[in-house]
């Protein structure tokens, strides 16, 4: 019976060192295992993958220098834009101003044509021809020039024809007749000359 449960108890201790045995070859055998793959794979592994992996930086690194390059040229042109409006609008700022006038012009106009037949009537021209001098003065300082019409050739950027005849003492395409002076704002028409063309 002692020799029975010595044998068992021996038994039983024999399988539990065998048991410590194998846990400890387990912890420590297979991390050195893992770790020598991983080792075998990076040695493997560089060439292709570092070549692909400069290849693909390489590749993203010129879309950068790309997208960069377009983005300074899409805010160069901005900038350009920008101060070409900004020279736009200072240099054509009167613009509207000079076309509200336009009408009064030829308002005094039409009435200093009037034949005066008295003093008073004379005195009255004669004021509205110094306001009349003073407003084409203003006029001028902002660059406003009229256009020259009558014994031109016809130019439809500057002219506008109403009308046609024939006239001996024109050649074809002149101008004969003026019907409203037409204006120049700088170098942009304003308001086209309206005139009597030769045939």
């Amino acid at each position: 019976m002692t020799n029975e449960n010595n044998n068992t108890l021996n038994e039983e201790m024999d399988l539990e060192s065998t048991d410590n045995v194998e846990l400890t070859d387990e912890k420590t055998v297979e991390p050195v295992f893992e770790e020598g793959v991983a080792t075998e794979q990076a040695e493997d592994l560089p060439v292709d993958e570092k070549d692909q992996e400069i290849q693909s930086l390489k590749a993203k690194l010129e879309e950068a220098d790309n997208r960069y390059l377009r983005l300074q040229a899409d805010f160069d042109n901005f900038r350009r834009r920008t101060r070409l409006d900004l020279e736009a609008g200072q240099k054509y700022r009167a613009q509207k101003l000079i076309t509200d006038l336009l009408p009064a012009i030829d308002n005094f106009e039409r009435a200093m044509k009037v034949e005066a037949d008295n003093e008073q009537t004379k005195t009255l021209l004669q004021g509205m021809d110094m306001v009349y001098r003073g407003l084409l003065d203003a006029l001028k300082n902002e660059g406003v020039e009229p256009i020259e019409a009558v014994g031109k050739v016809f130019d439809p950027h500057q002219h506008q024809a109403v009308m046609q005849g024939e006239d001996e003492n024109y050649g074809s395409n002149i101008v004969t007749d003026e019907f409203q002076k037409g204006y120049l704002l700088k170098d942009r028409v304003i308001r086209p000359a309206m005139v009597k063309v030769n045939q």
